[in-house]
């Protein structure tokens, strides 16, 4: 215990001297045991104190078209291969978008994220809808815009940067080990290839996975790795919330402390990055949910997710205030 408690301070003062862990180090990491994980977490938070300071950043997200998805995902309610009850709809209208995006902001929201399920945005007229309600978001209501719309071209970035988003978001899901085993209708590489796009059009990239996917722990390091080398700064971490229908429905749920230690590890890694804990938090963290905050993490999606429901985000402010903590302010 002594040695594994006294390299948790080693490796952790490393990162807060500006030095970087090792893959190898990350799976000792993320491999504490219960006993000794709240000190992994005190140091991991640590680490933010040190590069990302008080504030804790709140974002919220829309399903703004749902249903009928064409990709194979196995834990997604939106998927057109599964049979999970999601509701179907094409892109919502401006008012509703924009109404939703004004209850965000008043829930706290500095950001606000369109998501539309289907594999790209092949509807010409859709896509300008969405670039002009992006504009108008941002104009408006005042908040930072982020999108997340699947296989976007890269004339389609540029279109969006020049509407004022801010991130594209896009899930890289788990690790690239992994990925054959959650989704067969797109790969990897084509996860690569919308980042690339979004970086190169100037946008910063907001990408994220689910734990809980039946992956290992070395795959999970492996993913906080690969994020870094494609120098992702913004990073939601969720946690599978099975749904019923989807191949993923059986699938163990974890247990609070191995979350933590996960989230605790992506610090480590990812040291000066924004990370969120966002899908899944309130039925697989309970009531440990502020040990997020208090474990590196420095982010929280508010509000509702795509198909699930989240908690009030009254509560997330007041325990947000009650660690004594701060809240980011849109940057426009």
């Amino acid at each position: 215990m002594e040695s594994i408690c006294a390299e948790i301070i080693a490796l952790a003062e490393k990162v807060i001297g500006g030095g970087a862990i090792t893959e190898d180090e990350a799976k000792r990491l993320i491999r504490t045991k219960d006993e000794d994980t709240m000190l992994l977490l005190a140091m991991a938070d640590k680490i933010r104190q040190k590069y990302c300071g008080s504030a804790v950043d709140f974002c919220a997200i829309l399903n703004a078209r749902s249903g009928h998805c064409p990709e194979d995902c196995k834990f997604c309610a939106q998927s057109g291969h599964y049979k999970t009850g999601a509701k179907v709809y094409r892109l919502l209208p401006e008012e509703e978008i924009l109404a939703a995006a004004r209850k965000a902001k008043e829930a706290g929201a500095v950001r606000f994220s369109l998501v539309t399920s289907g594999r790209n945005q092949d509807n010409p007229h859709e896509f300008d809808e969405i670039v002009d309600v992006v504009k108008k978001i941002h104009d408006q209501v005042g908040l930072e815009v982020c999108c997340s719309l699947g296989l976007i071209t890269a004339e389609q970035a540029r279109r969006l940067k020049e509407a004022g988003v801010t991130r594209i978001h896009c899930n890289i899901e788990t690790a690239p080990s992994y990925f054959p085993k959650i989704c067969t209708t797109h790969t990897f590489g084509d996860k690569d290839v919308i980042i690339r796009a979004a970086q190169q059009a100037g946008i910063r990239v907001c990408s994220g996975g689910i734990i809980g996917l039946g992956e290992s722990l070395d795959q999970r390091v492996e993913m906080a790795f690969t994020l870094k080398k494609m120098h992702i700064d913004s990073i939601p971490l969720n946690i599978l919330n099975p749904v019923p229908g989807t191949p993923f429905y059986s699938n163990r749920r974890l247990p609070p402390l191995e979350v933590l230690r996960t989230f605790a590890m992506f610090r480590f890694v990812l040291p000066k990055a924004l990370i969120r804990t966002a899908g899944g938090r309130e039925v697989n963290l309970r009531s440990l949910q502020a040990y997020a905050l208090t474990g590196g993490l420095n982010g929280i999606m508010v509000g509702g997710y795509l198909t699930t429901a989240g908690r009030d985000p009254k509560e997330d402010i007041r325990m947000t205030e009650d660690l004594g903590r701060t809240f980011t302010r849109p940057k426009l």
